[in-house]
């Protein structure tokens, strides 16, 4: 009889321990959905999904929570058998979701860009004869990604020499341009941030390089020319204005 209370107590503790870890995701990704921290995490497609997610586990956190207060769970096992394995799992997703709670996700910036493969040479030309290519969206109303994608399926630079362009971005300034040059940059996500990747257009512009930060987000008007880089002749926006914006709300998509 003296062995039983402790058993008890150990037991109440676990059950405890996998209800706080339950309703800890739950707040997390409520408050990732809440203040907008999702859209620098996943794709749109699954906001709603993460959502509802972070809700039913903040729900069922509250009523196995009730249930254990009181006293309708007979042990911790009927806990586990609906819930999560005992012991180290349960302190695991415990630290992690404090920990995300804690720490504030970061926006990727111009060196994650870098890391990941965009330079000078981001939008090369690798045809020689200029081609006849015609599209029905106008140029002025193409996002950065956009531009890329168009880009992507025909890049013959001459093709689109003069066209208008108003696209938005941060700012990185790789060490082979020219000092009157940056790369205008944004993340595309696939999934999570763990897949995106960046695209970049290079921009003319005029004044210096103090003027316009790296990492800064920008507008920029202005029309399509082509320079040459590294022997390779390339599409490049030629600033006509250029005006600091915020850093938008949803980053990856525009």
């Amino acid at each position: 009889m003296s062995a039983k209370p402790p058993k008890d107590r150990s037991s109440l503790r676990k059950s405890w321990l996998d209800i706080l870890a339950i309703t800890a995701w739950g707040i997390l990704l409520l408050k990732y959905a809440i203040d907008g921290t999702l859209y620098i995490l996943i794709h749109p497609s699954y906001y709603l999904l993460v959502t509802v997610t972070g809700g039913c586990l903040l729900l069922i956190g509250i009523l196995q929570g009730w249930r254990l207060y009181r006293g309708r769970i007979a042990d911790n096992q009927e806990l586990h058998s609906s819930l999560l394995p005992p012991g180290l799992t349960a302190m695991l997703l415990l630290g992690t979701a404090i920990a995300g709670l804690i720490i504030t996700p970061k926006l990727f910036t111009s060196h994650a860009a870098i890391q990941r493969g965009v330079s000078a040479e981001a939008v090369t030309v690798t045809r020689s004869q200029t081609q006849a290519f015609r599209t029905s969206v106008k140029p002025e109303s193409k996002t950065l990604v956009d531009w890329v994608r168009t880009l992507n399926n025909y890049p013959e630079p001459d093709a689109y020499l003069g066209q208008k362009a108003n696209i938005n971005g941060f700012v990185f300034y790789p060490k082979e341009l020219p000092a009157n040059y940056l790369m205008l940059s944004r993340f595309v996500i696939t999934c999570c941030a763990a897949d995106a990747y960046p695209v970049a257009i290079p921009i003319k512009f005029t004044g210096t390089r103090q003027t316009y930060p790296q990492d800064s987000w920008l507008q920029v008007k202005g029309k399509a020319i082509v320079e040459t880089f590294s022997g390779s002749r390339q599409f490049v926006i030629e600033a006509s204005e250029i005006k600091a914006i915020p850093t938008p709300k949803n980053p990856y998509q525009e």
